[in-house]
């Protein structure tokens, strides 16, 4: 529909970016990540005779009260794709940022996967059982995100680089260690994990707060 005549409407400029969009998926992340460690909270204590240290995050995904867990991982899942539409919206970077939004995407999607499949925690051998390559596949997609858009992130402040590639470096390091651990202290060890793949998620959402935030003071 176009305007009619003595209207002050105006279409944005081609390629614009919309401010409210920046701060609703920015949060929208931040929110993704407070979701997911409060679930996870709530479960350790519900769920009966469960030990926190010992037992993982999976395990508190299956049994009767699944569903605590899973709301977080769906939450977190939300967290992952809007920061991808984000990145694709604000576009900071060539090849390498491209490929970091799809590693975004395939994130969110292993995330949702993972909570959807009720296949861990249970000893579940009925089927096609994919939860572990679901696991390897996060693994590389979480290391792809933050080395590949850690150039694009420099532009907005050389921090965010720093950052995210601090964060990959420590992911490198940390996530095989996991599948090597005794199962008495390998559910503190993937909490841990699970704070490192938060730092990726809270520093892109940190940056497309304060873009917004430079949006609409211009």
């Amino acid at each position: 529909m176009r305007p009619t005549a003595g209207t002050d409407y105006q279409m944005p400029a081609e390629g614009a970016e919309q401010p409210y969009l920046l701060h609703a998926l920015s949060l929208l992340a931040v929110f993704g990540c407070t979701a997911l460690a409060a679930s996870i909270l709530i479960a350790d204590f519900v769920v009966p005779n469960h030990d926190w240290i010992a037992d993982t995050i999976s395990d508190l995904g299956a049994g009767r009260y699944e569903f605590i867990v899973d709301i977080g991982l769906y939450a977190f899942s939300a967290a992952l794709i809007g920061l991808a539409v984000l990145a694709a919206h604000v576009h900071l970077g060539a090849w390498d940022w491209s490929v970091g939004i799809i590693a975004l995407i395939i994130f969110g999607l292993l995330v949702f996967l993972i909570g959807a499949r009720n296949e861990y925690g249970d000893n579940d051998s009925d089927g096609w059982v994919i939860h572990i390559y679901l696991v390897y596949a996060l693994g590389v997609t979480m290391t792809v995100a933050c080395f590949a858009l850690a150039r694009g992130a420099a532009r907005a402040s050389p921090r965010y680089r720093t950052i995210l590639i601090a964060t990959g470096i420590i992911w490198v390091v940390s996530a095989p260690v996991f599948f090597f651990l005794t199962t008495d202290i390998d559910g503190i060890y993937e909490r841990y994990l699970g704070a490192v793949s938060f730092v990726l998620v809270l520093a892109l959402a940190h940056l497309f707060y304060q873009r917004a935030k430079q949006r609409k003071a211009n």
